[in-house]
């Protein structure tokens, strides 16, 4: 997706370009705009190259510089050949990214005898490719002309299709997007099937470069993904509000009218789908015909229409000037959005779909700028530094190569703010963020460079998790005893937060004291003025000196007793020295399950060299 980042600047300038200049007295303004946005689509296999090279990489440095280097090497050998014009496409770029990424992966370790040891390692890497470029592109020479026959073969057998063509894109589209692999055949027909010779006599391949090249005939797949995004997902967004309790509707009406607007305006579309898809599959493949069905009307009324980014409103407005009959997608989008708008409202009434505000429905979340707070608990919640492979985010979601994926808590996840969780298979998973992954991934990042000494709680209990100061108790309020969170309970059941030893169990078996390895003291006290109760209805499964995982039983007790005969079933989890802690990490307090993870994490104090921290 990196490369896809600068299209928009591409399109921003070709629009900016048809303004009057020459009446304005920059006639020149007019052509240097023009240029700017063609010289984007003129690199673009340069950027895929890059692009791809430095996703596989973790971002690194030299298999950028070495996919860059086998871009070069490959236009100037191809560029040399008389009697065969063989242009550098995206799917070069993609290839040449590949075997840099791959080199990286290879050679980052690569070691050379000593004294010419400085071509080893990492700076190996762009040397290797530089002459895999050259192999490369001297095969494209002989093969290059049955590549581009078969391309526009191609072409020419996907546009035979018509219609109907378009509409399985639509809908094999949408199907994918479930998986993240929605980019394998949106990149196929945007930037490889089709082909349109310029003026100057070059061959642009792909409906995208296609219609930013002038082609009138180019947009067919993705002028009908404009009624989708801006009219049909923000409905979906208007139901599922209408449809939530009127104790929730305030919350869910901010959460998702922001969904809506980033469909309307940008065509990110994942935190409305993820909010139905899970809870309704077979609507979400309704939902993908009907966006199949709107593409083929669009393809048979005529209507060219492309974008730079994806099909949202901006990109509208600025490629109008460029389309064919675009202004039609305007009442064709509101047709769509009153049909979803309708069918949404009923299937969630009929089939009691629980949607976000009607029951436990997945969950969109405000972020409200604590993504560096939430990033060590979402790291807690994949398993840890230990679990993780590989880590990388595309424009909505984390994509995740994972030790074991069964080390997933996804009901933290998803109290974290995750729209969905996708096991691929083999330890791939992906997990919707939304717009703020790019973002949430940096901050893990950041967390695992630091490697601070961090403790990890989980829940004790099944119930909700809530602020301290709500405490009805002034000394536990007014955080008299210590820090941390506290929980209502919904099941008699408690069971440890936190790997340690049991270094306290109250006589009334009320409370329990837990010493973790790293010296902080955990106090857990079931309920408010409980000690009266003198253990009644309590029962202990650990005593004093045990030693304790995460998620093991520590006590059960009566839960109705306790809210009939005590002041408050609010239990406290908290730190009694505080003073060891640095900073504080807490998730959104909301329902949790019991041994969920990731509800609280705290960075300890550094140590002062004699083995106490300070």
């Amino acid at each position: 997706m990196l490369p896809m980042i600068a299209l928009p600047a591409a399109a921003v300038f070709l629009s900016l370009s048809q303004l009057p200049w020459a009446s304005w007295g920059m006639a020149s303004m007019a052509l240097h705009l023009s240029q700017s946005g063609d010289m984007i689509f003129y690199v673009l296999p340069f950027l895929f190259a890059l692009g791809v090279a430095m996703g596989l990489t973790g971002n690194a440095g030299s298999a950028g510089m070495a996919a860059l280097s086998g871009m070069f090497i490959y236009t100037a050998v191809t560029g040399s050949y008389s009697g065969l014009e063989i242009q550098p496409t995206v799917l070069i770029g993609v290839l040449i990214g590949i075997m840099a990424g791959y080199s990286y992966e290879r050679f980052k370790e690569f070691k050379l005898p000593e004294y010419i040891q400085f071509f080893g390692g990492p700076r190996f890497v762009p040397l290797f490719v530089s002459f895999m470029s050259v192999a490369f592109s001297i095969i494209m020479i002989q093969i290059a002309p049955a590549v581009q026959d078969g391309m526009l073969l191609l072409g020419q057998s996907v546009e035979s299709a018509g219609g109907f063509g378009v509409f399985l894109f639509g809908f094999v589209y949408r199907i994918l997007v479930v998986f993240g692999l929605h980019h394998l055949v949106s990149h196929a027909f945007w930037f490889q099937i089709g082909s349109y010779e310029t003026e100057t006599g070059s061959l642009v391949f792909g409906d995208l470069p296609r219609f930013f090249a002038g082609d009138p005939a180019a947009g067919a797949y993705m002028g009908g993904m404009y009624p989708i995004m801006m009219f049909a997902l923000p409905a979906i967004a208007l139901a599922i509000i209408q449809e939530a309790r009127e104790d929730l509707k305030p919350k869910i009406r901010r959460t998702f009218l922001s969904a809506a607007l980033s469909s309307f305006l940008t065509g990110v579309t994942e935190p409305v789908e993820f909010a139905f898809m899970f809870v309704a599959p077979f609507l979400y493949v309704v939902h993908a015909a009907l966006s199949g069905v709107v593409m083929w009307v669009t393809y048979e009324l005529g209507i060219r229409h492309g974008f730079s980014f994806s099909g949202g409103a901006f990109d509208y407005i600025i490629n109008l000037h460029l389309s064919t009959n675009g202004l039609l997608l305007i009442p064709i989008g509101l047709a769509a959005g009153v049909l979803y708008y309708v069918l949404f409202r009923w299937a969630i009434r009929r089939f009691r779909l629980p949607t976000p505000g009607r029951e436990e429905g997945s969950q969109l979340d405000e972020w409200a700028g604590d993504i560096p707070y939430r990033a060590p608990l979402i790291l807690q919640a994949i398993g840890g530094k230990e679990n993780i492979i590989q880590m990388e985010a595309c424009i909505t979601r984390l994509r995740l190569k994972l030790v074991s994926d069964k080390q997933l808590d996804i009901n933290a996840l998803r109290g974290l703010g995750a729209a969905g969780v996708i096991r691929l298979g083999g330890g791939n998973v992906q997990v919707v963020f939304g717009t703020f992954s790019e973002l949430i991934r940096e901050e893990m990042v950041k967390v695992l460079k630091r490697d601070l000494a961090r403790v990890l709680f989980s829940s004790p209990v099944q119930g909700r998790m809530m602020p301290l100061t709500e405490v009805p108790d002034e000394i536990f309020a007014a955080k008299l005893v210590g820090e941390g969170v506290a929980f209502m309970p919904d099941r008699g059941e408690v069971v440890a937060p936190v790997q340690g030893q049991v270094i306290n169990l109250y006589p009334t078996k009320h409370a329990i004291g837990i010493r973790t390895p790293e010296g902080l003291d955990v106090l857990l006290h079931i309920g408010i003025d409980t000690s009266q109760l003198q253990g009644e209805g309590f029962s202990s499964y650990v005593e004093v000196g045990d030693e304790v995982v995460p998620g093991q039983l520590l006590i059960r007790f009566d839960l109705l007793a306790v809210r009939e005969q005590c002041k408050s079933l609010a239990t406290p989890m908290i730190i009694t020295n505080p003073d060891r802690v640095r900073s504080w990490s807490f998730a959104p307090f909301k329902g949790v399950k019991k041994g969920q993870a990731s509800v609280m994490s705290v960075v300890l104090e550094e140590s002062n060299g004699g083995g106490e921290r300070r």
